[in-house]
C-alpha cells in the first residue's frame, strides 16, 4: 500500500481534491493491474511499474482539460485495459463511462479491476464501435486506438448533438482522443477541424511531449 501510495504521487501532484474514496480506488489499481496483467497482458512489461504516469496520469489529461457532469454518458472506444475510461471513472464518479473492446478477455480485467476497486460507474460491452446500436453518449472518449479518421467515423453515429449553443460551448461534446507524434496527415485525412491541445502544457513531465488532446466537436 505505501509503495502504491507513493507511485500516486506523481497524480496528486497535478490533482489535490481526491476523496478518501477516489484515493482508495486510484491505490488500489496498482495491485490490480499488476496482478491481472501476469494473466492476461494489457499493459506493456516495461510500462507496468509506471502506470499511474503513462496509463492514469495521460488518461486524466481528459479531466485536467474538461469537466464531465453528472448523469452525462461517455463511451470509451476501444478501451483495451480500461485507458482513458477506468481513471475517469473514478475522477468522475456521478458520469456513467461504456467502456467498448473487440478483445473480450481485456474487459474480463477491466471488470475486474471494476470490483477490486469498488468503482460503479462502469459498464463494459464486448463490440466494435460501429456495431452499437440504438445507443447514445455525450462524448466518446479514446487512446491510441485508429487514426483520427476511423475514430470519428465510429464515434459520430454514437453520439448526441448538443440540444442548444450554449451546451456545446459549457458542455464537452464530441470525440476526445488521446494521440502522439506529428498529426498533421492524419489530421489532414480525417477531414476534422480538432481543437488541440498540448499534454505537456497540463502535465510538464518529458513523457508528455509531443504527446495531444483532439476534441472533433460537432459543426
Amino acid at each position: 500500500m505505501e509503495e502504491a501510495s507513493k507511485s500516486l504521487e506523481i497524480v496528486r501532484g497535478y490533482f489535490a481534491d481526491f476523496t478518501p474514496l477516489q484515493l482508495q480506488q486510484l491505490t488500489a489499481l496498482e495491485g490490480l493491474y499488476k496482478e491481472w496483467n501476469t494473466k492476461i497482458n494489457v499493459i506493456s512489461r516495461k510500462d507496468i511499474d509506471s502506470l499511474y504516469e503513462k496509463h492514469v496520469l495521460h488518461s486524466l489529461a481528459i479531466a485536467a482539460a474538461f469537466d464531465f457532469q453528472p448523469g452525462m454518458e461517455v463511451i470509451d472506444i476501444g478501451t483495451g485495459g480500461g485507458f482513458p475510461g477506468v481513471p475517469l471513472a473514478i475522477f468522475f464518479p456521478e458520469t456513467r463511462f461504456h467502456l467498448v473492446d473487440s478483445i473480450g478477455k481485456k474487459l474480463k480485467v477491466i471488470e475486474a479491476v471494476k470490483e477490486g476497486a469498488g468503482i460503479s460507474n462502469i459498464t463494459t460491452q464486448h463490440s466494435r464501435a460501429e456495431e452499437i446500436k440504438n445507443r447514445k453518449f455525450h462524448v466518446a472518449v479514446s487512446r491510441a486506438v485508429a487514426p483520427l479518421k476511423e475514430l470519428w467515423t465510429w464515434a459520430h453515429p454514437l453520439l448526441r448533438k448538443p440540444s442548444t449553443k450554449s451546451d456545446a460551448d459549457i458542455l464537452p461534446n464530441g470525440l476526445i482522443c488521446l494521440k502522439g507524434g506529428d498529426l498533421s496527415a492524419e489530421i489532414s485525412e480525417s477531414g476534422t477541424r480538432p481543437k488541440i491541445m498540448e499534454i505537456y502544457d497540463l502535465f510538464p513531465l518529458d513523457y508528455f511531449r509531443e504527446k495531444y488532446l483532439l476534441q472533433v466537436s460537432f459543426p
